[in-house]
């Protein structure tokens, strides 16, 4: 039966029994089912937690392994006996293959050789081929006296060179897997190899390169040593196990999971949504996945080469089914007890309400002709002296003072709103007040630190420049007549020393600008321009730009000459980075006027991809750059100092695909 509490078609008894049985019927289940909700969540990230937890020691046995391979080779390297055997006139080379097999199997390693610079074979632990690819970057850095270990894959060939065996034992069939990516391969020739090298130098003096390895395909200690280093302490309920796998893209190489007919799973594969998060956008899964036959709380990531692709995958987890038995065997205890638990109160509840049931009738009714517009309504005498009849006389008692205080409380709520608002407003002026300081604050104090070390620099180049100009005239002073000979030279270091100084003198003019402001004639923009073009020549050639040029300014301005230069020069550079791919740079000079100011406009124009308007925004920003590493973001903001203390303006428009154009506003020379 639908009951409404809020209305009046129903009696206080209906309403009575609806407020005794709520908590009982409506509340209790949903309180219940929120708890039962959060613990399965609190549950399920526990399992994610221990899983995750038995990955990172699965990660960390797979880096130790690293370690030590690296560790032993140096070890190897480093040996007195391999120090005889190497450099001793008396060793024949099969005495240094003798040496590389006993240490090979002592080690535990499938191959072990020497490499020379070249690409060939010196030594090895078995017979293998007199040439091997030996391009690895692990490689390449042993013969420059860097050791390392790495995870690399060997292709089939590879395999062959060094051992026909290895091959064979890297050799895996594809097994028809469920919820795989569908492929056309049926075998997995590659092998999962530990890669370490370490330097070595030849009694002749020439580098060389001790290479070690491990295949990991079939190697069933390795894996097994992980599970039992993962699930040691035998914490997982009974009926669930643990499992390890290590991962050649999405094919098993070396696992302990088994198939229905009890084999090991190798040769099965991963299932497409775990190959999609974890090997093609590199995250690490956590939580449930479809392993071989059933379904496993699952940790997977990625295993990376020697050049930073995922190759593979390092995989553990446990078998969800006892777990899932075991929140449902709770959810039922729980369901059994909140039934038992309403089957015994719910008769006591209605017998309560009983008891109450008439008093309250008369209340509820003088309540709803008091909800109706009846402020007069009371309730009548009340024969009971309980709870209820005391309510029933406080009843009478608050119904006259109800009238009074909604008064109060409408005149207290509209002054209320209004202070509120004028709070608001207040609030938010101070708010974008702070905002505007902190920006100024924060740019004042990264100009004034550009400020001290550009200062700082020039300083310090000033000196050595006056020593070499000082030593220079010194030099032409001894050499009197004779330093005729070598008058062109002098002249170049002349040059290249006004060079430096002028450079210097930059420096201090963004340091100190105030105190070199400089002074200069007036002169046409397009000779500047025309100027600057050499200066990058080099650049546009090589990035295949077409330049136009077009010179319709007829006014002259007044700002340094090399200053302009600097400003047009970091422009251009910009919007040749803009074209890689090739285009078109304009650069054009007009007359124009700005804010009714005479005066000359300079474009500068590129073809290349554009700067979403967020970008535009902050492009005059120090230290912002688009560039990465190879930029500063300095250089739009020092333009845009030098042309602003002309008197100028720096503008940019831009649209995604279509280019940026800078214009560049300079006043007309008075």
């Amino acid at each position: 039966m639908r009951l409404r509490l809020l209305g009046s078609r129903y009696s206080v008894r209906h309403r009575l029994l609806a407020i005794a049985l709520l908590p009982m019927l409506v509340i209790l289940p949903v309180m219940l089912g929120i708890t039962i909700y959060r613990w399965n969540a609190k549950f399920d990230a526990v399992l994610a937690s221990e899983v995750n937890s038995d990955l990172t020691i699965a990660h960390q046995y797979l880096a130790r392994i690293l370690e030590n391979t690296q560790e032993q080779l140096v070890a190897v390297t480093t040996s007195a006996e391999f120090r005889d055997v190497l450099m001793s006139p008396r060793s024949s080379e099969s005495d240094l293959d003798a040496f590389l097999e006993r240490t090979a199997r002592m080690l535990h390693f499938d191959f072990l050789y020497i490499v020379g610079g070249d690409g060939r074979v010196l030594a090895s632990a078995r017979p293998m081929s007199s040439t091997v690819r030996w391009d690895w970057p692990i490689v390449t850095a042993a013969l420059k006296g860097s050791s390392g270990a790495v995870i690399d894959i060997f292709d089939s060939g590879d395999l062959l060179a060094l051992s026909p065996e290895l091959a064979r034992r890297a050799r895996i069939e594809l097994v028809p897997t469920p919820d795989a990516t569908a492929t056309d391969r049926t075998q997995e020739t590659s092998g999962l190899v530990v890669h370490s090298a370490g330097p070595v130098m030849l009694p002749d003096g020439e580098h060389a390169a001790l290479v070690g390895g491990i295949l990991l395909n079939r190697n069933l200690a390795f894996i097994d040593t992980i599970n039992d280093l993962v699930f040691h302490n035998g914490g997982l309920p009974e009926g669930s196990r643990g499992t390890a796998t290590l991962f050649l893209g999405d094919v098993r190489v070396s696992t302990n999971v088994r198939l229905f007919r009890g084999g090991r799973a190798l040769g099965t594969r991963v299932s497409a949504p775990v190959e999609r998060a974890v090997l093609g956008q590199g995250r690490t899964w956590l939580g449930e996945a479809f392993v071989v036959n059933d379904w496993y709380m699952s940790a997977y990531q990625t295993i990376l080469d020697s050049h930073d692709r995922r190759v593979g995958m390092l995989y553990v987890g446990f078998l969800q089914k006892p777990f899932t038995e075991a929140k449902r065997d709770t959810l039922l205890a729980i369901a059994i007890a909140f039934l038992v638990a309403v089957a015994a109160t719910v008769p006591l509840f209605l017998r309560w309400a009983s008891e109450i049931f008439r008093p309250l009738e008369r209340m509820t009714g003088t309540i709803e002709r008091v909800e109706g517009g009846d402020f007069g309504a009371r309730t009548g005498d009340i024969k009971s002296k309980d709870e209820i009849g005391r309510v029933a006389l406080h009843l009478n008692q608050l119904l006259d003072q109800i009238q009074d205080r909604d008064q109060e409380l409408r005149q207290w709520n509209r002054e209320l709103n209004q202070r509120v608002e004028e709070r608001a407003l207040k609030l938010q002026h101070a708010n974008r007040q702070l905002e505007a300081t902190t920006k100024q604050l924060i740019m004042s104090e990264k100009l004034a630190a550009i400020g001290e070390i550009s200062a700082g620099v020039a300083h310090e180049i000033n000196n050595p420049i006056a020593v070499v100009q000082g030593n220079l005239e010194v030099i032409r002073a001894l050499m009197g007549t004779q330093a005729d000979a070598a008058k062109t030279e002098f002249q170049l270091i002349d040059e290249q020393l006004r060079r430096v100084a002028e450079m210097v003198t930059r420096l201090l003019r963004f340091a100190k600008p105030q105190e070199y402001a400089g002074h200069s004639e007036p002169y046409d923009v397009a000779d500047v321009v025309a100027e600057t073009l050499p200066l990058v020549r080099h650049l546009l050639d090589r990035s295949r730009i077409a330049v136009a040029k077009e010179s319709h300014a007829s006014r002259l301005v007044l700002m340094n000459r090399t200053e302009l230069q600097q400003v047009l020069v970091n422009l251009i550079v910009n919007a040749v980075h803009a074209m890689s791919a090739g285009g078109q740079l304009t650069l054009r000079t007009l007359d124009a006027e700005e804010g009714g100011r005479p005066g000359v406009l300079i474009e500068v124009g590129d073809t290349g991809a554009g700067m979403a308007p967020e970008l535009l925004q902050r492009i005059f920003d120090p230290f912002f750059t688009t560039k990465g590493r190879e930029g500063t973001g300095l250089g739009l903001s020092i333009s845009q100092m030098l042309v602003t203390r002309q008197g100028g303006k720096i503008s940019a428009v831009s649209e995604r695909g279509r280019g940026t154009t800078f214009a560049v506003w300079l006043p007309e020379a008075s």
